[in-house]
């Protein structure tokens, strides 16, 4: 199984959820706050990590896509 992570950037509010629960897959960007993906496929150990993003994002901007 893999994991893909999908951003959809016109969709984020800059809650830096996602930054806060996966600092290893995502981060912001210093001049509006906006998350940028630093690894969409992350490796098995942090699926997890990348689902909670997912989960937390307020803005429904994390896909997870798995195959």
């Amino acid at each position: 199984m893999s994991l893909k992570v999908e951003f959809d950037e016109p969709k984020c509010v800059a809650a830096g959820q996602c930054v806060m629960v996966a600092p290893d897959l995502f981060d912001q960007r210093d001049e509006d706050g906006v998350a940028i993906v630093l690894d969409d496929s992350p490796s098995p150990d942090q699926y997890d990590e990348a689902r909670e993003a997912a989960a937390v994002c307020p803005a429904a901007a994390i896909r997870l896509v798995e195959g």
